[in-house]
């Protein structure tokens, strides 16, 4: 019986093994990246030097050194909607894949039957069971391989934005939890001056009790002082929308221990970064390699698009065993089989196959482009980033400069003021000058911090722990 199995598969198995090499994809050759060979150098820039360690091998939890950082981040991984529906996107073109590989193989089905029939008072019983397959077209130009190909590398493409929208959430988590913390610290500085200017204003109004002060310069601070709780309370609602922010990120309510109240002096990532002056990094990067996946499944939709235009070959066969008893259904002399093919070309389509060759020929074109605009994109991230990272430094040591300068000359003016030698309008321009002093430099610590975090993103860091899934 199984030796009979063997020989009636042969018909079908020598065709598919003989034939199976037609291939009518075109060739697959990368094209070239229209950047630069080198990632920008200059002034602006700072001196890059490659590490032993690659950039998309130091994972988030190596990159981020605080520790409850790490856990919102983890928060988020796990909770997500958009990771979640990313990874659902992943089964499901995984599941399309399986679906169309299908294809590649026959389908083999069993049946059995009975019947009984009476005539002339005569009972005639006919029982039957065997397995078929049914119209298996051979893949004889491989367009069915073409297919499966294009289904496999949208599988891969998808995979790949699962990944690029990893990191994209790991980054802007982090740039959420910095920016919380920093509009923490924005809050404590318009807090802290509108005690000032309580302050200022009550002594104010003292000196033109005892007739050494003006109205007016109770104007001023009063002024000073309604703006400052002004800014207090935007800054509050503005803290309070930095909370949203990183839950909606994290898609789980965040505790307090997870908050950071200052951003402090930073510390809170690495400060270097490995990265090589050559521009092949990008090509690592999960957005360039999955337009590069979707550019392949391009070309494997020419040869199925291509195949079209020859004949197809489908083959039946079928092998059973039938008897008029169920006892002698399975004796050696009731074993039956046959095979057939047939052969069918189009020879007329209204130009329905030229259609489809040349939209597969456009889908390619537009691929390319995909493809070389993603790669562009990816280097104009890396170098604002590194601009950024550059002059970063220079600005931070400034600010500080300038605030220790504005600290300073308030003290001078408040003490000119007190002892009658300037009116209070140097005091109050000396409070505002101090007051804008603090505020940016919290925003050039936040923009210092939040440049390292684009850069690691930009660069194609963040993936060294799998997304939890639903």
């Amino acid at each position: 019986m199984n030796r009979r199995l063997l020989f009636a598969t042969l018909p079908l198995a020598a065709p598919m093994a003989i034939l199976a090499g037609c291939n009518m994809a075109p060739k697959y050759v990368r094209p070239e990246a229209p950047v630069a060979p080198a990632l920008p150098q200059g002034e602006s820039y700072p001196v890059l030097a490659a590490g032993e360690t690659r950039i998309d091998e130091i994972g988030w939890r190596d990159f981020f050194l605080d520790d409850r950082l790490r856990q919102v981040i983890a928060l988020s991984l796990a909770n997500n909607r958009d990771l979640r529906a990313a990874v659902a996107n992943v089964e499901q073109a995984q599941a399309l894949y399986r679906v169309q590989r299908a294809a590649l193989f026959p389908a083999v089905a069993a049946t059995a039957t009975g019947s009984e029939a009476r005539t002339n008072g005569l009972t005639v019983d006919t029982l039957s069971t065997g397995i078929g397959i049914s119209s298996f077209t051979l893949d004889l130009f491989g367009r069915q391989r073409n297919l499966t190909q294009a289904q496999f590398q949208t599988f891969l493409a998808t995979d790949e934005g699962r990944k690029a929208t990893q990191i994209t959430l790991v980054a802007e988590v982090a740039t959420a939890w910095l920016t919380y913390a920093a509009n923490a610290d924005l809050l404590r500085v318009a807090t802290e001056t509108l005690q000032s200017r309580e302050q200022s204003l009550a002594l104010t109004q003292r000196r033109e009790a005892m007739g050494i002060g003006t109205r007016l310069d109770i104007a001023q601070a009063q002024t000073a002082l309604q703006t400052a709780r002004s800014d207090v309370a935007d800054y509050k609602t503005r803290l309070a929308q930095a909370r949203n922010a990183l839950e909606l990120l994290t898609g789980a309510p965040v505790s307090e221990a997870m908050l950071a109240d200052t951003l402090g002096n930073g510390g809170q990532t690495l400060v270097t970064l490995p990265v090589n002056l050559s521009s092949a990094v990008l090509l690592q990067r999960p957005d360039v390699l999955g337009a590069e996946h979707r550019l392949r499944a391009a070309y494997a939709n020419i040869g199925a698009a291509r195949a079209a235009w020859f004949p197809t070959i489908s083959l039946t066969a079928a092998l059973g065993v039938a008897s008029g008893s169920l006892s002698g259904l399975f004796n050696s002399g009731d074993f039956r089989w046959n095979a057939s093919g047939n052969a069918s070309e189009t020879v007329f389509d209204a130009g329905a196959r030229s259609g489809n060759l040349a939209s597969a020929k456009a889908a390619r074109t537009a691929a390319v482009a995909t493809y070389e605009k993603t790669i562009q994109t990816a280097f104009s991230e890396v170098a604002n980033a590194l601009a950024r990272r550059g002059t970063i430094d220079d600005k931070l040591a400034a600010q500080l400069a300038l605030t220790d300068n504005a600290g300073r000359a308030l003290t001078l003016s408040q003490s000119r003021y007190r002892n009658g030698i300037d009116t209070y309008l140097a005091t109050l321009d000396a409070q505002r000058t101090l007051y804008s002093a603090r505020l940016s430099l919290v925003n050039t610590r936040l923009a210092a911090a939040s440049n390292m975090v684009e850069l690691y993103r930009s660069l194609g860091g963040g993936l060294n722990a799998e997304p939890a899934r639903p």
